[in-house]
């Protein structure tokens, strides 16, 4: 490798794009090729910098198997920024095992790092996990640590492990400011923000506060009785109970839980529940099928017992009954949390996180874009959305992905 590749080289990897490019803009080897699609990809030019990677991977060609697989990572990376979910991952694991073989410790696990931060994002957490406890942080360099410890915290955010979440942010913090590339010092800050905004409410004897996930996580370890609307499930007793394919049971259950201790009258429940403005015989008549598929689904956790106005729960084990829900809830909620991350969505990166169809997806663009909430830039396959963070807007609850299950 020749000086001039070895200065941008040294420049790209403490965050200096430009200085790199002034040393070989002019050069249309492959190495240089790689280094300046990695150049304009830090320059926020990802379309140029995958034009500039694909070129330098087949100018390699079939001989430099090593250089290569690098390509194809520094392309994964690309595509996760842009948040092109449905670039090929077994791309990523082909060039992680190649890397691997040959002995390139410090890509390969880079390249893990990025396949579980992929996992992350389109909630299979368990997974990510899996794949990075897999890793070696140990070969890295500081930025890569840094990005290696931005995994690790997320998904410890993800699972509310709040403790786990934090130190690993220290560390991120550490590695970051060893590196020194503000960038990503920047998103270390980012990151630590979700830890103080407030991140769902409590509602609980007719009364309703905002938590922080710290106080979330407590929450869930309490012995309190919770209607979970973040994930549409019940908890208690260190049992959860999913209603997220049964819409209207959990809505029965939720408008009971926020009229705890008292009763809720049959109008109520029907309003609330079939959104029907007044009850008649056939409401009455339905909210007494749902009553009895509700008392069949909370089992042992709760009763549901008819009162002279309506019905009331009575959570069998816990002493208090709190509804957690979402800090803001408005149509389209989960749409707006991918988007909170600031990045440049497409429809069909959505649906794949989302687990929904793309055009479910599209139907909830042109809504939230009509209301000028999120916004749109290209054409065809290249459109993507966006939109301002929303400070405060409760993105990790909405994810996703489970949440503990006690």
């Amino acid at each position: 490798m020749d000086s001039l590749i070895t200065a941008a080289a040294h420049s790209l990897a403490v965050g200096d794009p430009l200085l790199a490019l002034k040393r070989i803009a002019l050069r249309d080897d492959a190495p240089a090729l790689a280094l300046r699609g990695i150049a304009m990809a830090q320059l926020g030019d990802l379309g140029r910098a995958k034009e500039l990677l694909r070129r330098a991977a087949r100018a390699f060609g079939q001989k430099d198997s090593v250089a290569r697989a690098r390509c194809v990572v520094a392309e994964a990376e690309i595509a996760l920024v842009s948040r092109d979910l449905t670039w090929p991952a077994k791309a990523l694991d082909a060039a992680r095992t190649m890397l691997e073989r040959r002995g390139d410790r410090i890509n390969a696990a880079h390249a893990g790092v990025l396949a579980a931060r992929r996992l992350l994002l389109i909630g299979r957490l368990d997974e990510a996990g899996r794949l990075l406890s897999e890793v070696d942080p140990a070969p890295l360099s500081p930025a890569l640590r840094a990005a290696y410890e931005l995994a690790a915290a997320g998904i410890a955010i993800r699972h509310l492990r709040t403790k786990e979440a934090r130190a690993a942010l220290r560390r991120a913090e550490y590695e970051a400011q060893a590196a020194g590339i503000p960038a990503l010092m920047a998103e270390v800050e980012s990151v630590s923000l979700l830890l103080t905004q407030p991140a769902a409410r409590a509602v609980a004897r007719g009364q309703e506060r905002f938590l922080i996930l710290e106080e979330v996580e407590a929450l869930l370890a309490s012995d309190a009785f919770v209607i979970d609307a973040c994930r549409n499930v019940v908890r208690g007793g260190g049992t959860t109970v999913s209603l997220a394919t049964r819409p209207v049971l959990f809505s029965l259950a939720r408008v009971l839980a926020e009229g705890w201790p008292a009763d809720v009258t049959r109008e109520a429940l029907v309003r609330r529940t079939f959104r029907a403005k007044h009850a008649d015989e056939s409401h009455r008549a339905r909210l007494r099928v749902e009553v009895g598929r509700l008392r069949a689904e909370l089992g042992t956790l709760a009763e549901v017992n008819a009162t002279d106005r309506g019905f009331a729960l009575s959570p069998r084990f816990a002493a208090e009954v709190v509804v957690l829900a979402p800090s803001a809830e408005e149509q389209h909620a989960e749409v707006l949390a991918l988007l909170a991350d600031g990045e440049a969505w497409s429809s069909s990166a959505l649906a794949i996180a989302l687990g929904i169809s793309p055009r479910g997806v599209q139907r909830a663009l042109e809504q939230l874009s009509n209301s000028s909430k999120v916004q749109s830039f290209g054409r065809g396959r290249a459109r993507r959305w966006m939109t301002p963070p929303v400070p405060g807007f409760p993105t990790t609850l909405l994810l996703p992905g489970p949440l503990p299950s006690g």
